[in-house]
């Protein structure tokens, strides 16, 4: 891909409307467009980096059984009314009717679509556990939108359930989108901790917040800093089992704003192990047993008597993750921004110094891009009349984690290549192939 033939709109300065990190530079470098208040038009740039968090959270969901489907962003009031949350939701929901008066709104979230299509559906307890997700367009009719995609009023989110025959199965569930949760986060590059948290308009008794730390977060959050130790363990996510590794976390105080208790937090973590911040949720989970199954009628047949089922819901903001990392990530002094070279937009820009009268070093970028790409490596060749410093500037500020820099000077087999953040050093094509192939 040509750079002059994209849509980057990239602006030289930092909005004024934004306030935060990831809303100046997803504005800056054009990754999303403002429709109206709250609601985004996602630009090429900011859809690519999106769609690549997406498909890393699909597939840790996929590798704990669960199964995709999509549920449509316009629901029926009346499983509402059936489950009681109509009227309680508030003003967050969004309420339309349609031209033959019937109530509709536009889903905030899926507990009761789910269970109805589960009703329908399963009637034995030999088919349990099922475990559903999909990832779709939500819309919460946010009193004030504000920070861009980190609080909006229309965002993309994979959300998830479990319908159990018992609690003891269904906390087994639980614990499975929890370490999925785990490892999505690590495979963002991001140390998401998780913090006992308040139920709120969901409902249940038992909820975990998966957060950030990041100062610009809305979460007010209380930890024991050992808890940092077990998040960075490999070897606890991959050997422990499900309920150890709960137990793993659960011996360290960490709760949100909502659940935090004063007292139990001076008796539980020492004055040097005290830790309070702020943070970025990214991830919710929640066990609610029958709260929605026995309002709604969503039972299995066991030995003859109907039994109602234990049902959890599991919830990933994928278009808030974009901001979040970039709070996690972004160099706002040096503007780079270090994207996690599993999502970043592109893997390599090439950067040919133009001169109009002489094709060399343009035909020399686009064979580069044609064999990286033969490799499966996402390239853009920056084909503009910019100078070299102001192209790797703008791909510092973009976030593509390689550069291959075709100066006037550069030999046939050497050009100057750098790694984002680090200095240039002249390298020979073939061993840039090599070191961008095993870094990937």
């Amino acid at each position: 891909m040509y750079f002059s033939k994209s849509l980057i709109p990239i602006l030289k300065n930092n909005p004024s409307e934004a306030k935060i990190k990831s809303h100046q530079l997803m504005l800056r470098t054009g990754m999303i467009k403002q429709s109206s208040a709250g609601i985004y038009s996602w630009l090429p740039l900011g859809f690519k980096v999106m769609k690549k968090i997406e498909q890393i959270v699909r597939e840790e969901q996929d590798r704990i059984g669960a199964q995709e489907i999509l549920m449509p962003t316009i629901q029926s009031s009346e499983i509402w009314k059936e489950s009681g949350r109509y009227e309680d939701y508030g003003e967050e929901m969004l309420r339309i009717k349609d031209r033959q008066n019937r109530e509709l709104l536009y889903g905030p979230t899926n507990e009761e679509l789910i269970t109805e299509i589960f009703r329908s559906s399963i009637k034995s307890y030999k088919s349990l556990p099922q475990l559903m997700y999909h990832i779709q367009w939500k819309f919460r009719d946010e009193l004030r939108p504000r920070f861009g995609v980190m609080r909006c009023r229309e965002f993309y989110m994979k959300d998830a359930y479990s319908f159990d025959l018992t609690d003891e199965d269904a906390q087994h569930s639980y614990n499975k989108f929890f370490l999925s949760y785990l490892k999505t986060f690590k495979r963002l590059d991001l140390s998401a901790i998780p913090m006992a948290a308040d139920t709120g308009p969901i409902g249940g008794n038992l909820s975990h917040e998966f957060v950030i730390i990041a100062d610009t977060g809305e979460s007010k959050v209380y930890t024991d800093r050992r808890i940092f130790d077990v998040n960075n363990d490999e070897v606890a996510l991959d050997k422990k089992s499900l309920m150890d590794l709960r137990k793993e976390y659960n011996k360290y105080y960490a709760v949100t704003d909502e659940k935090f208790n004063q007292n139990e937090f001076d008796i539980n973590v020492t004055s040097e192990n005290k830790l309070e911040t702020k943070g970025i949720e990214v991830g919710h989970i929640f066990y609610f047993g029958d709260k929605y199954s026995k309002p709604m009628n969503a039972s299995v047949d066991f030995n003859g008597s109907k039994e109602f089922v234990k049902m959890g819901s599991y919830g990933v903001g994928v278009s808030r993750l974009v901001g979040a990392i970039i709070e996690a990530k972004y160099d706002e002094k040096n503007e780079i921004m270090k994207w996690p070279l599993a999502i970043s937009p592109f893997h390599c820009a090439i950067l040919p110094q133009i001169n109009k009268n002489d094709k060399t070093n343009l035909e020399k970028a686009l064979n580069i891009h044609e064999h990286l790409k033969s490799k499966n490596i996402d390239t853009i060749i920056d084909d503009t009349d910019e100078s070299i410093s102001s192209k790797m500037k703008k791909f510092n500020l973009i976030g593509v984690p390689f550069q291959i820099i075709i100066g006037k000077k550069s030999e046939d087999d050497l050009v100057e290549f750098k790694e984002i953040g680090k200095d240039a050093t002249k390298t020979k094509i073939e061993e840039i192939y090599k070191i961008i192939i095993n870094k990937l």
